[in-house]
């Protein structure tokens, strides 16, 4: 089969290789169709963890082709997608229901070969059925939706609220999204790319501001700043403009993936005078059967996504179109 390896940094290629005999609980997964993600990004570039070599591809869906002899949950020609992350049950984190914060947590596409390639072996236990109603394209997306189902539950959006998300691309228009549906009343995207602001209105958004007038614009509209900050960007630069709008008392999710080592600097007087809660959203701990019923019901909608698909063979196009926001989503289709 073909497959994308991903070899160390800055060392990306299409390579030739077998499928490796299926052990138990194990099952065998045609690929449909796989997301890149900014940790793809981040991977490729060295500034994310990985265990390479690796198969890259964490968001994706496809067929059943067959299942080991002790499997009797799955058959040839389901529609499955795959959670990525795989906890270890045992450790202090697993036994805490801390699953996500796993002590030895591992991740397909990550640590074990995922789903840029023709076929992908999964553990049976990381496979949910897809609907019908689903199309593969919106099946790519289960996986990211949930974990911004997480980052809204870790951010406590509640009904009323205002809620700023710093980026339209494609965490921050789901997060534009399940903020309504957890009940905002009012939700300002901050985005700099006329095509990105145009989805976000289109789903809704209140408020779409271009960065330089963010903070004046959200304290005109407020008077005291957001309940719910929310960065979904990945850099220095917003994650400090993050806690310049939001109120004292609000809450400032970091959930955008800044490279490793990235600092800022963080007046502790400024945060506790202003009684601010600062927290942290990590992948999608027991949120993935939610974000299928979501995409399923169509409360987080993925059809006005400016989509991008790539053969195998163009996943450095693929990679480049989501590193410079060309796109809402790049997605491999093997065989394309």
């Amino acid at each position: 089969m073909k497959a994308v390896l991903f070899q160390k940094a800055h060392d990306l290629r299409v390579v030739d290789r077998d499928v490796r005999p299926l052990q138990s609980g194990e099952v065998l997964v045609k690929v449909s169709v796989c997301g890149v993600c900014g940790t793809d990004v981040h991977i490729l570039e060295g500034t994310s963890r990985s265990t390479p070599p690796v198969v890259l591809g964490h968001e994706y869906a496809g067929t059943v082709l067959d299942a080991a002899k002790d499997v009797d949950r799955w058959k040839t020609g389901d529609s499955v997608a795959v959670d990525p992350n795989i906890s270890c049950g045992t450790c202090d984190y697993c036994r805490k229901e801390l699953v996500h914060l796993c002590s030895n947590l591992k991740a397909l596409g990550v640590d074990i070969d995922g789903g840029m390639a023709e076929y992908c072996v999964v553990p049976e236990r990381q496979l949910y059925a897809i609907p019908p109603q689903l199309s593969a394209e919106a099946s790519a997306f289960i996986e990211p939706v949930s974990c911004a189902i997480h980052g809204i539950d870790k951010a406590q959006v509640g009904k009323g609220d205002t809620v700023v998300i710093l980026g339209a691309g494609t965490i921050g228009l789901i997060i534009l999204q399940l903020a309504k549906a957890a009940g905002a009343a009012r939700t300002i995207v901050v985005e700099p790319l006329p095509h990105k602001q145009e989805i976000a209105r289109s789903l809704g958004a209140d408020v779409v501001l271009e960065p330089k007038d963010a903070r004046s614009a959200v304290f005109d509209l407020t008077g005291i700043g957001a309940d719910v900050v929310v960065e979904c960007v990945g850099r220095v630069e917003t994650v400090k403009d993050a806690l310049t709008l939001v109120r004292r008392g609000g809450t400032v999710e970091f959930f955008g993936v800044c490279p490793v080592g990235e600092q800022i600097s963080v007046e502790p007087n400024d945060i506790y005078f202003r009684e601010l809660t600062i927290v942290g959203s990590y992948v999608n701990p027991h949120t993935f059967s939610r974000s299928v019923a979501m995409l399923a019901a169509g409360q987080v909608r993925v059809d006005k996504f400016q989509l991008h698909k790539f053969p195998l063979e163009g996943v450095h196009e693929a990679l480049d179109f989501q590193k410079k926001g060309k796109t809402i989503k790049s997605m491999i289709v093997p065989g394309l």
